[in-house]
């Protein structure tokens, strides 16, 4: 296997270099999936934009971290699987739901086990739900919007997620603990 290039600041391709500023503004760092993803200055920005995008969704702190780490644990990405568990502690989101997506045992809220299935059916069946699982996914008390948004997320993840197993990305110091 080809070793993929983990970029700095000064390795970077220029057009990559005010994104991985971004990065630093927004993790203290430069995460090594962003200085992976900076050999394409075009596949870091779309990256960024749709991680921005999922943040400002309707989805909260723990629908966020149910949507990126039933994704992340399906594709058993390991480097997003422990970069989502720091993030998820930084986001306040409690041990039970952290550690639920990782065991794949049941969330505390049926609400959520709703938003897991049903990522996980988007994911394993190709975008496709059956008019029973949406019905389910909206009797939990979500609509439109928010299938919509668990394929916004879907997409970030495809990016990271496929980037990490092919480029065989290093995980970071910091993630390192939940490896």
């Amino acid at each position: 296997m080809t070793k993929f290039t983990t970029h700095t600041m000064e390795s970077a391709p220029e057009a990559s270099k005010p994104l991985l500023d971004n990065s630093i503004k927004a993790f203290g760092m430069v995460p090594n999936l962003h200085a992976v993803l900076a050999s394409s200055p075009a596949a870091l920005k779309v990256y960024q934009v749709q991680h921005e995008a999922f943040l400002n969704s309707s989805f909260d702190a723990d629908e966020l971290t149910v949507v990126w780490q039933t994704i992340n644990v399906e594709h058993e990405c390991g480097y997003c699987v422990p970069a989502h568990t720091a993030i998820a502690h930084s986001m306040k989101v409690s041990e039970e739901i952290i550690n639920a997506l990782r065991n794949k045992t049941p969330l505390p809220t049926e609400k959520l086990e709703a938003l897991r299935d049903t990522t996980l059916s988007i994911l394993r069946n190709r975008g496709r739900l059956d008019g029973e699982e949406l019905a389910r996914f909206f009797a939990a008390g979500y609509g439109e919007q928010q299938v919509l948004e668990i394929i916004l997320g879907l997409s970030q993840k495809v990016i990271s997620n496929y980037t990490n197993h092919i480029a065989e990305t290093e995980l970071d110091a910091p993630f390192k603990q939940f490896a």
